[in-house]
């Protein structure tokens, strides 16, 4: 086989991305950004292309590649076991295992490894490491990972091993778009995990997963001259991106781990070491392996890199609910890369159990390698600097304490931070879901008296020409707000009580507190808080929020004026399903199927069940795809004899 001219590729990826571009232009946008003419053009271009070089790149236009939703991952048993690298967190250590051998050294990506079989050219299938003995089949997935070519030239069976990631900025963009914080995925790993492993793989192509080979396993009469680096070179010949990597040498590896150890801060994909592997691929395999490892490879761990620093101050950020959380100022350091100036605190009791004062010394790191935290005071004056007034309005703020917590709090209920935060949870996408309108938005639309109550909102059309004339806006944009504003209007009563931002109640509460009411929104505003507290899962706290709220006759008054806007939708819950209906689940750990949380407590709620916070001799569920950890939840369900399920399981409950 002929070797792909490599300049007949690069133009391939330049098609593939312009005439993407100008098909989304073109159907989602009703933009053309360029004529039919020159699109077929350039489409045939790409085609000749493709039969000429016999590959295929991943997002080609000329292929379409559909999307299936399964009802569960088949499994597979690996052909050799994936074993784990063993590690060494010592730059010298690593020098010495090569013992006098040349090794490749590269990025230990931190995502989910996948194996890749090629057939005939095609991807013919796709399985995830699993437990390393047994994985899942995900080859629909890998279709839709925004790099994986889906024709190559080799015509023999081709397997390889890679890993597939999210990068830092899709895994941010991706949190910012989910408005439940607690739903939000704790790092890129986990996200990437989720969007591998989904039955929907629609989902995973929204995800921007990318696949980085890192290993060939095989390829049928190929001759590699026993070189790891002809390995890599062949991979990248076939149309992989592969993972970056770099011939080394006794004399030459700590400067190339000083290379890596520089790099990461820029590197886009998430990374937590490194891997050396002999050059010599029979020598590496004549070396065989233990119970746990192979003798070929090992893994070199970044520490975490601590460093001390100077606490400038404590500046106190207040929420719409009135909570004043901590951040610890200090003099800026470099971490992992970056310069890092700030920590969250968390609350009253952690600022007072690190002894926090003003000008201690204290000691920072990266969680993750991604948010910056306070390791330990070392000087601990204990003279934390608790703020007396509300940076936000000037009024004097008040610890309280619960559960053994302490947090501070503005009891002023015009406070402006408030005032914002509350708009704010009002128009996001869990409650009104009102598109186009940020918190810098709002904050315009207050400072120009154009909405001081949530009910003014449905009446910004009065207000046209200076909204129109407002930096940012324009006519488009006005008219796409209106649009949004005019869709919110159509809503559940459950959603237009949690937007209000009563105090304790989410969105799963108030769905239970309006289904035991049965949307009646006259009989929830004659409630007792005795009646509230005996629907199951409210309790005592939650019925006293609610009542206390419209008690107050303003706040009574904001929510009648607000039924007079909206157009109530009935809720039709689905009785039908006796495993569900009823019963209540509690969710915790990483979610694989599903987009997140709140996507599978709609699922268990649409079908009568309840999803609680915290495991009760209530609960008769709890979903953890770990069953077997040793987690409090998971403790805490043992003692009560709540039986733990996967998330397939509950599938399978839900779907029965």
């Amino acid at each position: 086989m002929n070797r792909p001219d490599e300049l007949k590729i690069e133009r391939m990826k330049e098609l593939v991305a312009v005439l993407k571009d100008a098909s989304r232009a073109y159907y989602q946008e009703a933009d053309e950004i360029m004529s039919n003419f020159e699109y077929d053009k350039l489409y045939d271009e790409l085609l000749r292309l493709e039969k000429e070089t016999g590959m295929v790149l991943a997002g080609s236009v000329t292929q379409k590649v559909g999307y299936e939703i399964l009802s569960e991952l088949p499994k597979e048993q690996h052909a050799s076991p994936m074993l784990s690298l063993d590690k060494t967190k010592s730059r010298e250590e690593l020098r010495d295992w090569l013992n006098g051998h040349k090794g490749v050294m590269s990025w230990k990506l931190d995502g989910l490894t996948i194996v890749l079989t090629y057939r005939d050219g095609k991807l013919f299938k796709a399985v995830t490491r699993g437990n390393g003995e047994v994985g899942e089949v995900i080859t629909n997935n890998a279709r839709v990972f925004s790099n994986v070519p889906l024709s190559i030239p080799y015509q023999g069976e081709l397997i390889l091993r890679g890993e597939a990631v999210i990068s830092y900025r899709d895994f941010e963009a991706i949190n910012a778009s989910i408005e439940d914080v607690d739903a939000r995925y704790k790092n890129p790993r986990n996200l990437c995990s989720g969007s591998v492993r989904q039955l929907n793989n629609e989902i995973t192509a929204k995800r921007n997963v990318r696949f980085y080979a890192f290993s060939l396993v095989s390829a049928a009469d190929r001759d590699f001259h026993n070189s790891r680096m002809e390995q890599f070179a062949f991979l990248k010949e076939m149309g992989f991106e592969v993972v970056e990597h770099y011939l080394v040498d006794e004399d030459t590896i700590l400067d190339r781990i000083t290379y890596f150890a520089d790099a990461i801060g820029n590197n886009p994909i998430p990374s937590d070491g490194l891997v050396l592997i002999y050059e010599d691929i029979a020598y590496g395999r004549s070396l065989g392996r233990t119970a746990k490892f192979p003798r070929d490879a090992i893994a070199f761990k970044w520490a975490d890199e601590i460093r001390k620093t100077k606490l400038l101050e404590i500046e106190w950020s207040p929420s719409r609910t009135g909570l004043i959380n901590p951040v610890a100022i200090f003099e800026p350091v470099e971490l992992e890369g970056t310069t890092v100036s700030r920590a969250s605190v968390h609350n009253v009791s952690i600022v007072k159990a690190l002894k926090l004062g003003i000008g201690d010394t204290i000691t920072v790191y990266k969680a993750n390698m991604i948010i910056p935290q306070i390791a330990e005071n070392l000087t601990g004056s204990g003279n934390p600097p608790i703020a007396e007034y509300c940076p936000a309005c000037g009024e004097r703020t008040k610890i309280l304490s619960e559960n053994g917590v302490e947090t501070l709090h503005c009891m002023n209920p015009d406070c402006s931070a408030k005032k914002i935060k509350a708009f704010s949870l009002f128009v996001s996408r869990d409650a009104m879901n009102i598109d186009g309108i940020s918190e810098q938005t709002l904050e315009k639309f207050i400072a120009h008296g154009l909405i001081h109550e949530f009910a003014d909102l449905f009446h910004l059309n009065d207000h046209k020409e200076e909204i129109c004339a407002m930096e940012g806006f324009g006519r488009q944009s006005y008219d796409n707000l209106m649009e949004s504003v005019e869709r919110s209007k159509d809503v559940t009563l459950a959603k237009l009580i949690y937007s209000i931002g009563i105090a304790n109640i989410g969105l799963s509460n108030a769905k239970m507190i309006c289904r035991a009411y049965h949307d009646d929104p006259e009989e929830l505003l004659k409630a007792k808080a005795e009646e509230l507290s005996m629907i199951d899962g409210v309790g005592d706290v939650i019925a006293k929020s609610f009542v206390d709220y419209f008690a107050v006759s303003s706040n009574r008054e904001q929510f009648e004026k607000l039924l007079k806007e909206v157009r109530l939708e009935k809720v039709i819950v689905d009785d039908s399903n006796t495993e569900v209906f009823g019963k209540t689940f509690v969710i915790t750990g990483a979610l694989v199927h599903y987009e997140n949380r709140n996507a599978l407590k709609e699922e268990i709620e649409n079908k009568g069940g309840k999803v609680a916070g915290s495991v009760s001799a209530k609960t008769d569920y709890l979903i953890n795809n770990d069953v077997t950890s040793n987690s409090s939840k998971n403790k805490k369900a043992k003692e009560l004899n709540v039986k733990i399920i996967s998330e397939e399981d509950a599938m399978r409950l839900l779907r029965s």
